[in-house]
């Protein structure tokens, strides 16, 4: 009876914990970078034409509403820039001036709260094989709260983006041109010592029950291995 009684116990001390892991894992987030205002401020648009050189375009392409993994997750997509040069070769090249590009990012799982990543670029020459045009990324986060946010309030979600982005050549890779713009979604403050770090209240109220339920488990298996009942 005791080692069954044990058994049982153990069993369900087992399960307390894992359901206090899983309640502080938190939720999927859902995001998107479509909104209004995420262009080249150059000219307003999602396409960045050459300033001299061979023809050439570097246009983003947005991401709709994306269901992102339980924070942590790392190598988000937060969009893609694909440069198009169909007349380049090792021989003729063309040329990007400078320019500045709004990245809009949505938080839709907390009310729509937005963020806006500013990328600038001293633009640069680009070939069939090679480009040498780079992003530059600020601010690297926002959230939680309402921290770097351009409206809202994200909780205690955070959005953190690459710092830098190398814009590839035409002619490279599966996708010839492609650059993904990439990030970190976390949340409760993430790696920023400056963001907090503070559980939501659900998570300390689960936990808390957990732990009270872990003591009154301990008890009653206690009592059982000396041969007592706990009234």
């Amino acid at each position: 009876m005791k080692t069954k009684c044990f058994l049982q116990i153990t069993l369900l001390l087992a399960a307390a914990v894992m359901m206090t892991a899983t309640s502080a894992a938190g939720a999927t987030i859902t995001y998107n970078t479509s909104a209004s205002g995420t262009e080249f401020t150059n000219n307003d648009t999602l396409t960045l034409s050459n300033s001299s050189g061979a023809a050439a375009t570097l246009t983003f392409s947005v991401d709709p509403n994306t269901i992102g993994d339980a924070p942590p997750a790392n190598n988000i997509n937060l969009g893609n820039f694909t440069l198009v040069c169909a007349t380049c070769s090792t021989l003729v090249a063309s040329t990007f001036n400078a320019f500045t590009f709004d990245l809009v990012v949505t938080d839709v799982t907390d009310g729509g709260a937005t963020g806006t990543f500013v990328g600038t670029s001293t633009g640069g020459l680009v070939s069939s094989d090679s480009s040498s045009i780079t992003i530059n990324w600020s601010p690297l986060q926002f959230g939680p709260g309402t921290s770097n946010a351009t409206s809202g309030n994200f909780g205690t979600t955070y959005f953190a983006i690459t710092p830098f982005l190398e814009i590839v050549n035409p002619g490279s890779g599966a996708l010839p041109g492609e650059s993904t713009v990439e990030g970190q979604l976390d949340s409760n403050g993430g790696p920023n010592p400056d963001s907090g770090g503070t559980p939501e209240p659900g998570t300390l109220s689960l936990t808390g029950a957990s732990l009270l339920g872990l003591g009154l488990l301990r008890r009653r298996m206690l009592a059982a291995l000396r041969g007592k009942k706990l009234y």
